[in-house]
């Protein structure tokens, strides 16, 4: 088998097929390689096997027994069937139950030893066992082994997906690409590819498990760092458009304030990148309400002076026309023209604006992704500009600056990330963070709460709305569960029973987009008085007059989205309040209430207070990946890196910084990967960025 037979349709598996198929592209998994590929969440040691005399009530465990008698299927009522056997060893007597799976009564044949694995219940004198898995002792697979525990879907088993992966791994054992070079693998002391694969998916025991993981783990990682420092250097190599520095006092005496010290060394340091002669590549990181729009106004001022155009993307349109109302401000009084560029435009206005870009009448473009529709064209494009940049794909970005000869491109980011992650999060950007934050923007006050204050709050929501103010309260979710509340019915409370004298609108991601527009437009322009909505209002709507955000069930998000749903207050010159509501059960375990009497504050209690403590974004983000891990930064290819698959940038920094050296190392004996031994590293490379190999020569 070939490298490119990895690529095989997974339906070509042995046990897979049409209908398995459908359910595995659900998880990701299309191709042969993404099915060896697909690692397990967890595994189950089976490989204690104990007689029935030692058996301890509550323990998951392998029993070795013979099938005392034939199983018997009852039908107790409709959708439920019962086939009941008691099995047997010299110790004892076991009592099993299977619950419909009416199939078992002729798969298990009195006098036959077979191994089942289950938990054990009822009493030690009278011990239990429901579904269990069972096999024959001669042809174990699934007991007396550990067994892998995938992430599934509906309609899929672990039994399933643990065949297909055995029979993926047998088709294609002798071809598994070993991308790392053997020089590192030697250095490093790490397993084979081979050795990897086989026992991340089904290791003899815990020993050769960690083996395999750390070689996959260093893997990943040091494939990541490569690719992040091979495209830096490409970047670096790159010839791009060299604009003239103004004088930037002239831009800033337009302006009724004094631009922090972050933002004038962001702009200095954004100008001189747009000054060389290689296309700049820059983040602006800073925190909520820290004035990136002033660094992103000064870069496309210095692009008009220097008679070019730039343009702006933003993920919503209300974010665009919010950008648009800011950017013009600041920016047609200099005498640019600034324009806008939206879906839900005219037919008309759409032309007018492509026409006017064209011939060169546009200097400033603000849009959403409809910037990016083959209709749009420049006069000359020398500065791309995307807010919120992990909201875009990395495809809808390069499709914006292929509309201009190797342009400028900065990018605007609120979500702040730990300091020790960001270098590597964004290996192939410049970085500037803007720490400072502007003169006259309020601390919030955050407070948590639980039941006992509902009132309370709600006569705090009165007497804002009362004096003028404005009200975000947010909910975790659009559908109800057991414990927490759905925002479409805490909205018809709030609305008709709570406050039905005030105006309340309703936001959430499953309304169409003109309806939830509308809303959030209603709100913005002080037409509603609260805004009962779900994250959807993270990064968005500015509106200055909203001084008091609730969030129901606090304990259902991460520091970091709870720090990004707190800045959509405090933004006028009212004082602003954050108000955290606990659930009530610590989400941890699910069953320790948040009022325990313990000297240590529950696991929740203790993230919600770290909100108390600090309006500082980063502070936050370091506390967030240290208290639940890197997937609030890393959960789903935000900030257009691939996806981690095993690698956890929490607990593996030891093996991140092996990774970095040796790539350091690879790329300073070769820069560009065209040495033969190091094929297999650059396809990797090209498949996790979607560049063909060939191109990255």
């Amino acid at each position: 088998m070939s490298n490119d037979s990895l690529d095989i349709g997974i339906r070509y598996i042995k046990g897979v097929g049409e209908t398995r198929e459908k359910l595995m592209i659900k998880l990701g998994i299309r191709t042969l390689r993404d099915l060896v590929g697909y690692f397990p969440r967890a595994y189950e040691d089976r490989t204690v096997i104990k007689d029935i005399g030692s058996l301890i009530i509550g323990e998951s465990v392998c029993v070795r027994a013979m099938a005392a008698d034939t199983p018997r299927l009852s039908h107790i009522r409709k959708g439920l069937d019962l086939v009941k056997l008691r099995a047997v060893d010299e110790h004892g007597s076991l009592e099993i139950t299977f619950y419909n799976q009416p199939f078992v009564k002729d798969a298990i044949k009195k006098g036959d030893t077979y191994i089942f694995y289950g938990k054990i219940s009822g009493s030690l004198l009278r011990p239990e066992m429901s579904n269990p898995v069972f096999e024959k002792e001669l042809s174990l697979t699934h007991t007396g082994r550990i067994i892998p525990i995938y992430p599934l879907t509906a309609g899929l088993s672990q039994k399933m997906l643990m065949n297909a992966v055995r029979s993926g791994l047998d088709k294609c054992a002798d071809e598994l690409p070993d991308v790392l070079p053997d020089n590192i693998v030697r250095q490093y002391e790490l397993c084979r590819a081979r050795y990897a694969y086989e026992n991340i998916h089904f290791p003899a025991d815990m020993k050769e498990l960690d083996i395999a993981r750390r070689r996959l783990i260093f893997e990943e990682l040091f494939v990541l760092v490569t690719a992040m420092k091979l495209l830096r250097e490409k970047r670096v190599d790159k010839t791009g458009r060299s604009l003239t520095i103004p004088d930037f006092d002239e831009f800033y005496a337009m302006f009724p304030f004094e631009p922090t010290g972050a933002q004038k060394r962001a702009i200095t340091e954004a100008s001189q990148d747009m000054a060389s002669s290689r296309p700049m590549n820059r983040l602006i990181q800073g925190d909520v309400g820290s004035g990136k729009t002033l660094i992103a106004a000064a870069c496309c001022w210095m692009t008009w002076r220097s008679d070019s155009q730039s343009a702006f993307m933003a993920p919503t349109e209300i974010l665009a026309r919010q950008h648009y109302n800011s950017l013009s401000g600041l920016l047609e009084p200099l005498g640019m023209r600034v324009g806008l560029l939206t879906g839900s435009m005219t037919a008309k206005g759409k032309r007018e604006t492509y026409e006017r870009l064209n011939l060169g009448e546009i200097d400033l473009i603000i849009g959403t992704h409809a910037l990016i529709s083959e209709s749009v064209g420049f006069k000359d494009l020398a500065l791309v500009i995307t807010d919120e940049q992990h909201r875009f794909g990395v495809n809808q970005r390069s499709m914006l600056t292929e509309k201009g000869d190797s342009p400028h491109v900065l990018v605007m980011s609120a979500t702040p990330i730990p300091r020790t992650l960001a270098l590597i999060i964004y290996g192939d950007l410049d970085v500037s963070i803007v720490d400072e934050m502007p003169p006259g923007r309020q601390k919030i006050q955050t407070h948590v709460v639980d039941e006992n204050y509902r009132k309370r709050v709600y006569d705090f929501i009165r007497k804002l709305v009362g004096e003028g103010r404005q009200v975000y309260v947010i909910c975790p979710m659009v559908e109800e569960d057991d414990t927490f509340k759905s925002v479409k019915e805490y909205y018809e409370t709030l609305s008709t029973k709570i406050f039905p004298d005030l105006r309340v609108e309703l936001v959430h991601g499953k309304m169409p987009s003109k309806k939830k527009d509308a809303a959030m437009s209603a709100f913005a322009d002080g037409e509603a008085d609260i805004l009962v909505a779900t994250t959807v209002v993270e990064v968005g709507v500015d509106v200055h007059n909203a001084a008091l955000i609730i969030i129901e069930n606090a304990d259902r998000f991460g520091l970091s989205q709870l720090h990004q749903l707190r800045g959509r207050v405090g933004r006028g010159e009212h004082e602003s309040h954050c108000i955290l509501f606990q659930t009530g059960v610590d989400v941890v375990k699910r069953t320790v209430p948040l009022t325990h009497k313990t000297d240590e504050p529950s696991p929740c209690l203790a993230r919600l207070n770290v909100m108390k403590s600090t309006n500082d974004g980063f502070k936050i983000a370091e506390e967030d990946l240290r208290l639940r891990g890197p997937g609030d930064f890393f959960g789903s290819r935000q900030h257009g890196l691939p996806e981690m698959h095993i690698a956890n940038f929490a607990t593996d920094m030891l093996v991140l910084n092996q990774a970095q050296n040796a790539a350091e190392n690879l790329l300073r004996e070769d820069p560009e990967l065209s040495s033969p031994k190091n094929r297999k590293l650059l396809e990797q490379i090209g498949r996790l960025f979607e560049i063909n190999a060939d191109k990255m020569n």
